[in-house]
Order: structure tokens, then C-alpha cells, then sequence
């Protein structure tokens, strides 16, 4: 499923090598600032900058680099103007892509992303009708039978149940995602992430040389300071 390359983001950014910590936290930081000046420096009552900071804590990020990024998104320190952009396209093998950027510099964003898609032969274009924002909550050591819980669950707020290779993945209502967060957390259910993404609507399968094409695309857009995140159609 095209959910598989997010469960082999958050792996590599939990174990990210030296030479590539600096661009994971930037990410990261971002996330944080841009969390922190929509609904405030509060993680208690911010359920986004939460999120957003246990993101990074699973990435080993420094506790000042965590508290300088509130501080920046809540004014209390100097910085960039951080704006988040949205690039819909066409990655290797006509496969559908959207990425989400936050950056301070948003012609250095644009012409990066540009030039990702054309790299793989892709290019920008309209891919955002194929695609659904939904909650989605990714576990991958469970320590219960998921039938067990199934039914409370489905009263929290999850829709769908999804078991893949990595785990589970629970997938909510926007507004229901805190709800069911906080169930789990009730229960001691340790999660990948919680996050809000783009699900694909309907999925599309690949030859081997797309797929290979596809991976190489991704390893790069991780790569790539100005993405902080991306979401596919593609099942690979």
C-alpha cells in the first residue's frame, strides 16, 4: 500500500545517520514552529505542536532545538517568516504525488520541488481529486489482539483498520484523530505517529522499473530540507 513508504520515512528519521540529522531537524523544527504560531507554544492544549514535538523527540532532536522552534512560532524569537506550501504533481510512472513544504524561502522551495519532479520525469499538475485528508495513526509494536480493542475503537472515532507489514494503521475523521489519540494513550499504546495526511482515494500499481524509480524519488524528497512531507497513490 502507498502507506508503506510513510511507515519508511518515520523508521529513517528515527535512525537518521550524522550526515543527514541537520535536514531532518530543520524539517522538524519547522513543524514545530509553524504548530506553535497557528494555536500557540502550549503542547498541553495544542494537539498539532504535540504531535509535532513527539515527532521529533522520536528523532532524537535536542531539547533546546525543540524549544527554540515554539519560540520562534510563538514570536518570542527572531527568525525567517516559516510558510507552508502545498505542490501537487506527477512522480515516475504518471504515479501521484503531494507535497507539503515549510520553509522560509519559498522560490528556493518551489524551484527544488520543480526540479525533483523533472529529475524523475514527472512534473506539477492536479493530482489533489484523488486524494482525502483523514487522520492516521500508525502502530507498529501491538501488544493486543486488535480484534480485542476493535469495537472500542471504532467508539473513539477510528473508520478503518488497516493491518500492513510494519503494524497498524487507524484511520480517523480530522476531527477525531485527538480522540483517538488519547485512547490509545489511556490504553498505553505507543504509536509510530498521528498525524493528519492526504489518502489516497484509489491506488495505483507499478511495474518494476516505476516502483525502483519511485523509491529513488522518495529517498530524495526525504532528503529535500524544503519537504516536510508527501504523500502517494503509488503502492509500492
Amino acid at each position: 500500500m502507498s502507506g508503506h513508504s510513510k511507515w519508511a520515512t518515520t523508521k529513517r528519521q528515527k535512525a537518521v545517520t550524522d550526515a543527514k540529522r541537520g535536514a531532518i531537524f530543520t524539517k522538524l523544527a519547522n513543524l514545530i514552529t509553524v504548530a506553535a504560531r497557528e494555536k500557540g507554544g502550549e503542547p498541553a492544549i495544542n494537539f498539532s505542536l504535540r504531535m509535532a514535538i513527539e515527532k521529533a523527540r522520536g528523532a532524537n532532536m535536542p531539547k533546546d532545538n525543540i524549544e527554540r522552534a515554539i519560540k520562534r512560532g510563538t514570536g518570542e524569537a527572531d527568525g525567517e517568516q516559516i510558510v507552508e506550501l502545498i505542490y501537487e504533481g506527477f512522480g515516475p510512472g504518471k504515479s501521484q504525488f503531494i507535497i507539503k513544504s515549510i520553509t522560509d524561502n519559498k522560490n528556493r522551495s518551489a524551484a527544488s520541488i520543480r526540479h525533483l519532479y523533472s529529475k524523475y520525469g514527472g512534473s506539477l499538475g492536479s493530482v489533489s481529486w484523488n486524494f482525502e485528508r483523514k487522520g492516521v495513526i500508525r502502530i507498529s509494536n501491538f501488544r493486543f489482539k486488535i480484534e480485542d480493542l476493535e469495537l472500542d475503537l471504532i467508539d473513539a472515532g477510528v473508520d478503518d483498520i488497516a493491518k500492513e507489514n510494519e503494524g497498524i494503521a487507524l484511520y480517523t475523521k480530522i476531527e477525531d484523530l485527538q480522540k483517538v489519540k488519547s485512547f490509545l494513550e489511556e490504553k498505553n499504546i505507543d504509536t509510530e505517529s498521528a498525524e493528519i495526511e492526504y489518502v489516497p482515494k484509489e491506488e495505483q500499481s507499478l511495474n518494476a522499473e516505476d516502483k525502483e524509480r519511485i523509491e529513488k524519488f522518495i529517498e530524495e524528497l526525504d532528503d529535500c530540507e524544503d519537504v516536510a512531507d508527501y504523500y502517494t497513490n503509488a503502492n509500492v
